[in-house]
């Protein structure tokens, strides 16, 4: 079993098929559950074909977070995905996803291409993708838009930053991939992957912004699935770099901003009782041709979380967690500097295709809110304490 198999299956114990099929068709895995036992050859048959519905709602005390959520909160929290997967060879597969969202004043529904692949796998050590392929950094990035195979509503967003999913999820690139078999102490899978990521300029800032890209982005995860049934460690390291152009003060200035982001992991899973936690940085600098209009600056990023999750029936499954967030570990005084979450999460399996999902968050800090949701109020000004309530059903086959 792959690690991306693994961690699916580890997720959705006690779930439905319809749940695993589709988390493999994202993760790519080069052989399904179509594959196995008496059924017809999937080189025989026509593409596989998944896709999910997800309608949400937030409502928050204080401030408005994701959507304009205060108040009467908002339904701007959509999503629609469909993919088709096809064993092509043997060893041959291809992939696509269609998807769509509305989150506050992001996506508005908009189709892309979510990802898209071709995967050949020579063998258990070595395999080779190309395309849009998922980022494979720290345990959940890959099943970030796969409700169905996680508890929470929203992922710590300090580690996995639901704004940010459309760059932060995939890259268009190479990945090179296998397993390492080590004996007596486990089983070592690794990633390594190398290309950029598509950025679409904010259309508020597309008067001044003339250029914007990322030249290279380089990457790899390595887990260690220990000889402990359950327990897996593993490490995730990414480096690229943003290039701008554009008017300041009317002139024109190029800045160029190296980040390194890394992610330290461990999840544990022992019968109906999951529980993981992650650490990180995120650490970049920013130069330009202008330091009067864009002085030098640097930034060092802490996250990370401990999270737990017990199905208590095949219908009800509850979880938690606790993330921080600190954007400058140099500046961690005021509300704007720090980010405190502590989530509770009600996962109900209506049926084998359908799930409800109720969460709280008790918020301490205002790291992560956006000024242009608060009418220009910057965060330092905002309620530091405050709570936000979500409600989100799926149905997915």
């Amino acid at each position: 079993m792959s690690s991306s198999t693994r961690t699916v299956a580890t997720l959705s114990k006690g779930r439905s098929g319809a749940a695993l099929l589709l988390c493999l068709a994202a993760l790519g895995t080069t052989r399904t559950a179509a594959a196995e036992g008496d059924e017809p050859s999937p080189l025989l048959s026509g593409p596989e074909i998944h896709g999910f519905v997800s309608q949400g709602y937030i409502r928050t005390t204080e401030n408005n977070y994701l959507a304009k959520s205060s108040g009467r909160g908002s339904f701007e929290m959509a999503e629609v995905g469909l993919n088709f997967t096809k064993q092509l060879t043997d060893n041959l597969r291809a992939g696509v996803q269609l998807f769509a969202r509305d989150l506050g004043p992001i996506g508005n529904y908009d189709i892309k291409a979510d990802w898209f692949y071709l995967d050949y796998h020579f063998a258990d050590w070595l395999g080779l993708r190309a395309g849009r392929t998922k980022l494979p950094f720290g345990l959940y990035n890959e099943i970030n838009d796969v409700d169905a195979a996680r508890v929470p509503i929203l992922l710590p967003q300090g580690v996995y930053p639901t704004r940010n999913r459309d760059f932060l999820l995939s890259q268009t690139g190479v990945e090179i991939y296998g397993r390492l078999a080590a004996g007596a102490i486990g089983t070592l899978d690794y990633r390594l992957y190398g290309g950029t990521i598509f950025i679409e300029v904010p259309a508020a800032s597309a008067a001044s912004i003339e250029e914007f890209g990322v030249p290279y982005l380089l990457g790899g995860r390595l887990m260690w699935e220990t000889p402990l049934e359950g327990l897996r460690l593993g490490a995730s390291l990414q480096k690229l770099r943003l290039d701008a152009k554009g008017l300041v003060a009317g002139s024109t200035v190029e800045a160029k901003a190296p980040v390194v982001l890394w992610l330290t992991s461990i999840e544990y899973a022992f019968g109906d009782l999951q529980l993981a936690a992650e650490y990180g940085r995120w650490q970049g600098s920013t130069t330009s041709s202008d330091n009067t209009a864009v002085p030098p600056s640097k930034t060092n990023r802490e996250n990370g979380y401990v999270m737990a999750a017990l199905r208590l029936t095949e219908w009800f499954e509850p979880g938690a967690y606790y993330s921080v967030l600190f954007p400058n570990t140099k500046d961690r005084k005021g509300p704007e500097a720090q980010q405190h979450d502590a989530a509770l999460t009600l996962r109900f399996d209506v049926n084998a295709h359908w799930l409800f999902k109720v969460e709280g968050h008790y918020m301490v800090g205002t790291a992560d809110l956006n000024a242009g949701l608060n009418d220009g109020v910057q965060p330092a000004k905002l309620e530091d304490h405050w709570g936000s309530f979500l409600a989100k059903t799926t149905a997915y086959f």
